[in-house]
């Protein structure tokens, strides 16, 4: 076990079965995935050059509401929503609710 999680196991171990434990595991991995791995890997958040004040905070948040309005609007993979709604701006303009016709 990593020496990491030994101090946390123990304490929450006395509360909670392996099972317990293993499904915590297991959903703290499942956000990070979908969540972190996206921005980090198909939004190449790792290059983001954006490090002073209030940027790395407001750039993630822009991220988390790109993935939010894909998701939303039925994109189950991301990285094809991307190339989507970059070769068809109108579409992503229109998640929200701005219509360049009018």
């Amino acid at each position: 076990m990593p020496k990491r999680w030994s101090g946390c196991l123990s304490l929450v171990s006395k509360h909670a079965d392996i099972i317990h434990l293993l499904t915590l595991l297991r959903g703290h991995w499942h956000i990070d995935n979908k969540s972190h791995g996206v921005r980090d890997v198909t939004l190449d958040e790792g290059r983001s050059q954006g490090r002073c004040d209030n940027i790395p905070q407001m750039m993630a948040a822009l991220r988390n509401t790109v993935i939010g309005l894909m998701s939303g609007a039925g994109s189950t993979n991301i990285v094809a929503a991307c190339r989507r709604f970059a070769g068809q701006p109108a579409l992503a303009l229109a998640l929200l609710s701005i219509d360049l016709e009018s």
